[in-house]
């Protein structure tokens, strides 16, 4: 295993199990959301976050963590596992509700520097959550779905499940193709 892929909707759980699996596995771990951003929450062209995607994806080694849906295609074709993060939305907008109140004014590792997490960002993100909610968790199960057969699927749905996940990956266990 050399490439991961993670996906998963905002407040899943991605850059947690991505932070615990380059620990695991010594892989560098790359979050979009320092693709995404520039420090003081500046928001990069679509273009330059393509490029920068692009360039993460030729690399021999990493666990890539969220979106950019539009190179999607080419890191799943270079993937050697795809793990998707499938949480429900009530889940997902406590977490993010807890980690903006818990981290406010400070800026979290999976972020560019100068980025604090910031209450008054919450009702705009909480809007995109709600309204992409079906649209996306639809692409991300299509993607797991006509992924090549080189690339391991993981669906994840549970603590539990990525627990027992992460366990298997300590135990090096068959990394053939597997769907849950």
């Amino acid at each position: 295993m050399q490439r991961v892929m993670i996906i998963g909707q905002p407040g899943s759980g991605k850059s947690t199990l991505a932070r615990e699996m380059g620990k695991r596995t010594g892989l560098p771990v790359i979050h979009i959301d320092t693709i995404h951003w520039q420090p003081g929450w500046i928001e990069r062209s679509a273009a330059e976050k393509t490029r920068l995607c692009l360039e993460v994806e030729a690399g021999e080694r990493w666990i890539f963590e969220g979106g950019h849906s539009t190179t999607w295609n080419n890191r799943v074709a270079r993937a050697d596992l795809l793990v998707w993060i499938d949480r429900s939305s009530a889940l997902r907008f406590w977490r993010v509700l807890l980690r903006t109140v818990l981290q406010r004014g400070s800026t979290r590792p999976d972020l560019p520097v100068n980025r604090p997490e910031q209450l008054g960002n919450l009702p705009g993100f909480f809007k995109f959550m709600w309204d992409t909610r079906k649209s996306a968790r639809a692409r991300m199960r299509q993607l797991a779905a006509t992924a090549p057969s080189t690339c391991r699927v993981v669906h994840l749905r549970s603590n539990r499940q990525a627990r027992a996940f992460l366990a298997e990956l300590g135990e090096g266990l068959n990394w053939g193709r597997h769907v849950s």
